[in-house]
């Protein structure tokens, strides 16, 4: 299942994303916001770390205005690795390459395209593991 959620800046971006997981029967645990109303998005972000890492959600994605500062939030709590992609061939990286838990966007600075196709190619990667694990591994344990 993937968690997704956004602040007021990302509403947009997340409706179209969750229309795209409806029409493929694309499972998905919506986080909010639930209407384009300011809030604050460190509370997104953390709702959507915590589906991961309790085990509910496999996979998440967060929007905001830019992407950066759910980024900056989602990285900030333990065991989570969030990349913030605005192309393709960097979703592909963050997973075959980073493991990454949560793809972040911005819906100012990313056209609802090439975001969709983003969200297509961060779902479809898969880690490759092997060399990559021990450095991935060196990323958690700068956690400590």
């Amino acid at each position: 299942m993937i968690a997704i959620g956004c602040d007021h800046g990302g509403f947009n971006h997340k409706q179209m994303i969750i229309k795209y997981f409806e029409e493929n029967n694309i499972e998905f645990l919506d986080c909010g916001t639930f209407e384009p109303v300011s809030c604050d998005y460190p509370d997104i972000a953390e709702a959507v770390c915590n589906s991961i890492l309790d085990g509910s959600c496999d996979r998440g994605i967060l929007v905001c205005g830019t992407g950066i500062g759910m980024s900056i939030a989602a990285n900030k709590i333990d065991g989570i690795r969030a990349a913030h992609c605005t192309d393709t061939y960097s979703a592909r990286m963050s997973r075959q390459h980073n493991n990454a838990h949560i793809l972040c966007l911005g819906e100012r600075i990313t056209g609802c395209d090439l975001a969709l196709d983003i969200v297509k190619e961060f779902l479809a990667a898969e880690f490759l593991g092997d060399r990559h694990q021990k450095r991935v591994d060196k990323i958690m344990a700068l956690e400590k």
